[in-house]
């Protein structure tokens, strides 16, 4: 079975986007070694899961020749990714093989983990992330806290409603400030 992984950039304070749905401040103190490791970690995947706002902001620059000139690893598998978007008001997706599901977002999942291929990523997407969650179907949450803090946004647990037990198992410190760290839910959560 295929494992389903979240990797989210969040702020110290928690928020994973400001009150106003945006992650500018996840793309400050970038370096090569931080860079480096996004690449290499978006090798890891082949398919990614994404709500509406993440699929737009997302397929609004990696496909770009900023992106490309920026991070050109890292754009490439985002570009060569399958994507599936989740969203009950896009007709249409544009971006390199995306995929638009309206059906629900669980049963799909669920479907998906049974093919064959490698890990299933999600980006960003809290509504999916807390959806998915409450039914168990998360693997690993991959996230990196970025040395800021906001005040007010959201976090990508607003709808969980009893607790989850999790178990770091990796975790790192980048020169940049930001730390990356690696939870599995514990057996028998």
């Amino acid at each position: 079975m295929r494992r389903l992984v979240v990797f989210n950039n969040i702020t110290l304070d928690g928020f994973f986007t400001d009150a106003n749905g945006q992650i500018a401040w996840a793309h400050k103190g970038n370096d090569k070694e931080y860079n480096d490791f996004v690449a290499e970690n978006a090798k890891g995947g082949d398919t990614l899961i994404l709500g509406r706002k993440t699929y737009q902001e997302l397929a609004s620059f990696w496909p770009t020749e900023q992106a490309k000139k920026t991070m050109p690893e890292a754009a490439e598998g985002m570009n060569r990714m399958r994507k599936l978007v989740f969203s009950k008001s896009l007709n249409d997706a544009t971006w390199s093989n995306t995929t638009l599901l309206k059906g629900d977002i669980a049963e799909e999942v669920r479907r998906v983990k049974q093919e064959a291929g490698g890990d299933i990523a999600i980006l960003g997407s809290g509504s999916i992330v807390s959806a998915l969650a409450q039914q168990g179907l998360i693997d690993e949450y991959q996230v990196v806290v970025n040395p800021v803090v906001i005040g007010k946004g959201r976090t990508m647990f607003d709808r969980i409603r009893s607790n989850m037990d999790l178990q770091l198992t990796k975790s790192r410190v980048f020169g940049n400030g930001k730390v990356y760290l690696c939870y599995e839910p514990t057996k028998g959560a």
